[in-house]
Order: C-alpha cells, then structure tokens, then sequence
C-alpha cells in the first residue's frame, strides 16, 4: 500500500483528475450561475477530465520511464484512446440520451408515463473536441509541474 502512496506516476494522475474535476466545477458554476455538486464527481463537461488524467499519466510516464520506453507507447496509446472515447462514442450517447430523454417526456406529457429522475438517461457523459484538448493540455501541464 505504501508504494501505491508513493508512485509518482498515480499521484500526477490523481492529481490531474482532481484539479479538473475542481476546474470543471467553477466553470460550471461561473457559466450556469448554480453549483451543481454531481460536476464534483460527474462525467462531461470543461475540461475533460479523463483526458487530464490520462495525459497526466502519459507526460508523467515519459518523464520517469523515458520518452522511448514500451511503458511510455502503452501509457500515450491508452491516452489517445480514452480520448478518442470521450469524444466521440461517449458525447455521441450524451446526444441520444438527450433525445430519448425528449421522447419520455413527451409521453409523460400525453399521460404515457411516469419516470422518476433516476429513470432517465444521463446526458452529461461525453466532451467536445475543445473539452477533450483542453484536459489534455490541463493534464500535461500538470505532470511536467509535478516533474520540476
């Protein structure tokens, strides 16, 4: 356990994801003038927090291990691939939720249905191109912080 506290590459990647998570927060907050506690813990939003994690990661990776370890190709493809993810298969489901979601409450309206909140389908999971780059960049700039 105390080697797992101390692997610097998990705490860049710890780290990244809760300086996003935070970041995103304020933004949302700054934006839609409310907190929203679920932007703490929840999916979607600016920055990605995937993305800083997991660039985070990569950076950190190449730092420790060297920029042409295997350790590092595994860590910066994982990367891209999370990324790729979140900005297209998983922002492609925040916009079907949206419609199915759309759907449901058109059948409420009709008297069709009666969904509670924890029935319908969370829109908020995927990332814009622009949300995805700034994560990353996010994630980046924290691991070569942490490297100085």
């Amino acid at each position: 356990m105390q080697a797992l506290l101390q692997n610097h590459i998990l705490i860049t990647g710890g780290l990244a994801w809760l300086l996003s998570q935070i970041a995103k927060t304020i933004i949302h907050l700054i934006v839609n003038k409310r907190f929203v506690w679920e932007r703490l813990l929840g999916d979607g939003g600016m920055p990605s927090s995937h993305s800083a994690t997991v660039s985070a990661v990569a950076v950190s990776t190449g730092f420790r291990c060297g920029w042409d370890s295997p350790v590092f190709a595994v860590a910066l493809i994982l990367a891209l691939i999370v990324m790729h993810d979140a900005r297209g298969v998983r922002q492609e489901t925040g916009k079907q939720a949206k419609v199915i979601n759309s759907m449901l409450e058109l059948f409420e309206s009709m008297g069709r249905g009666d969904l509670t909140p924890e029935e319908t389908l969370k829109e908020f999971v995927g990332h814009t191109q622009r949300q995805v780059i700034a994560g990353a960049v996010l994630g980046a700039v924290i691991a070569i912080a942490m490297e100085l």
